[in-house]
């Protein structure tokens, strides 16, 4: 695995400052049923790190005691997590809007059959990665079969209530390039998923993001190796959209590592750059209980391009 951050770290993204917190992203472990290219975690069935329960604890007396309405579970497969059933129900119980970044796959898997029952129960958003809507595309990034399982468990979502306007059951799909590209516009493609989806398998669901894939871990190691790694960052800095700076995830979104430290984004996280958010180089969750972050610098490299290029890029797709 080729390291990206020495890469990285010589940057001339504009210094930014964090807004009033709105989400919570944890990522409850590194562990993975399923190993994909584009992956920016590395995660993988292999992966050991994993969440305990005492930082599960210190989540929740966070979300006791901080506004924030909206817990975003991530992973590897978060699902795989022992305490990630807990967590989910706990925080539903305090009110707080829920959020699954699910694989698809996991539903299927021995001993998650009830996952998508328990899912609806709690009301938590689904938002699944679909890399493509056509089979080979997706089995190429992600793995053999994995599409053929995912049409599964999109219909076995579906069939709860999952994608549908009326029911409040948000089910979100997310596309990522099969290289180093930039994803196409977001709206025109969610139709093109839509109408080949609904056609072909049946499948509804609410929204389509677009997230460009990070220069780091896994993707960044393979353009590395492909001798792809600067053209890929040119075309980052290139498309660059003073714009985008506005909305990009880390202004509102904390990030928790499975030890229970603070990052100001998932990639970040990745990179093993801790969020500037006390005296010390790093910050445990735990510590900022009843504190306001609003105002403090973030962190940034230069995959930060990767979320202002284009149409930009987020945790809740584009940006504009």
């Amino acid at each position: 695995m080729h390291a990206t951050l020495p890469l990285l770290s010589s940057t001339e993204f504009p210094a930014i400052a964090r807004k009033r917190l709105e989400t919570l992203q944890v990522n409850v472990g590194y562990r993975c049923n399923q190993t994909c290219v584009h992956c920016h975690v590395n995660a993988g069935p292999n992966r050991t790190e994993e969440m305990g329960r005492d930082v599960v604890e210190a989540v929740l007396a966070f979300l006791r005691n901080a506004a924030v309405k909206t817990l975003d579970i991530t992973g590897g497969a978060p699902e795989l997590n022992a305490h990630f059933r807990s967590l989910v129900a706990e925080a539903h119980a305090l009110g707080v809007h829920v959020i699954d970044r699910c694989n698809l796959t996991i539903l299927n898997e021995p001993g998650h059959e009830d996952l998508a029952d328990f899912l609806a129960a709690h009301r938590v958003e689904v938002i699944a990665s679909l890399p493509c809507y056509l089979e080979d595309n997706v089995d190429r990034q992600r793995g053999k079969g994995v599409f053929s399982a995912s049409i599964v468990a999109l219909k076995k979502l579906n069939a709860l209530g999952y994608g549908r306007a009326d029911t409040g059951l948000a089910l979100n799909l997310v596309y990522n390039p099969q290289g180093p590209t930039l994803p196409p516009p977001q709206e025109a493609l969610e139709d093109a998923y839509r109408s080949h989806l609904r056609r072909e398998y049946g499948v509804e669901f609410n929204r389509l993001y677009t997230l460009a894939n990070m220069p780091i871990q896994r993707f960044g190691s393979t353009l590395i190796s492909k001798g792809q790694f600067n053209s890929y960052m040119k075309l980052l800095r290139d498309a660059y959209h003073e714009e985008n700076l506005e909305q990009v995830m880390c202004r509102t979104l904390l990030s928790v590592d499975w030890q229970g430290y603070v990052y100001d984004c998932d990639f970040n996280q990745m990179l093993e750059l801790p969020a500037r958010v006390g005296a010390k180089p790093r910050t445990k969750l735990a510590d900022l209980i009843g504190r306001n972050l609003e105002g403090r610098p973030i962190v940034v490299a230069d995959h930060c391009f990767g979320c202002t290029a284009g149409q930009g890029s987020s945790c809740g797709g584009a940006l504009g």
